[in-house]
């Protein structure tokens, strides 16, 4: 359910881009609605609002959030500034590559690797296991970031269609692979083995 409330930002944002361009005048001043820049700033707000919601009722938000957030509000607002939307262009390639440089890293740093810490408390599995899965999402977060790029800078009239449901089929279909996965290796874990604490 998680991975699904990020994409609440991105919906909003698909749907403000699809509206035509108009000019409408909002307690005295002129805004216009519709096209990049419009959907930029809502993807600015909405991220800022359902984030926001998160962390009040959470009083934290994961380490994943604060990434997406914060790559939200920088691209979005030089993308604003700047009057372009190369930079917004270059946000999913660049979250998208950090959080598989992240678990990438966690091969080397720490005493667990990043699926195991997210997935441990919740599963007991052969640590081969949690190096397949790890390196998957490595593979994942990889393909997801180039794909991303691809589109965004040679297919530019769908790129934004691609950002929210290529981005959403890959997603489902990574997790559906995941599950299928899983539930072929659940059988080889030791079940003496006490389940990992975050």
């Amino acid at each position: 359910m998680k991975q699904f409330i990020d994409f609440i930002p991105l919906l909003l944002f698909f749907i403000v881009y699809k509206i035509d361009p108009r000019v409408v005048d909002i307690a005295g001043h002129e805004l216009t609605v519709g096209g990049i820049y419009s959907a930029t700033a809502m993807l600015i707000v909405s991220s800022l609002v359902v984030y926001g919601a998160l962390f009040i009722s959470q009083r934290k938000l994961e380490k994943s959030q604060w990434l997406t957030l914060i790559a939200c509000l920088v691209f979005g607002s030089l993308t604003l500034a700047f009057h372009s939307e190369t930079f917004l262009k270059w946000k999913a390639p660049v979250v998208n590559w950090l959080f598989a440089l992240a678990f990438a890293g966690s091969h080397f740093i720490g005493d667990r690797l990043l699926i195991k810490r997210i997935m441990g408390h919740a599963l007991t599995l052969p640590e081969p296991v949690w190096v397949r899965l790890n390196l998957a999402w490595i593979a994942f977060f990889l393909f997801c970031g180039a794909a991303n790029l691809f589109v965004a800078f040679t297919f530019q009239s769908i790129w934004v269609d691609f950002k929210v449901f290529g981005s959403l089929g890959m997603t489902v279909l990574f997790l559906v692979g995941q599950g299928i996965y899983l539930s072929r290796h659940l059988h080889d874990a030791d079940p003496t083995t006490p389940k990992t604490e975050d």
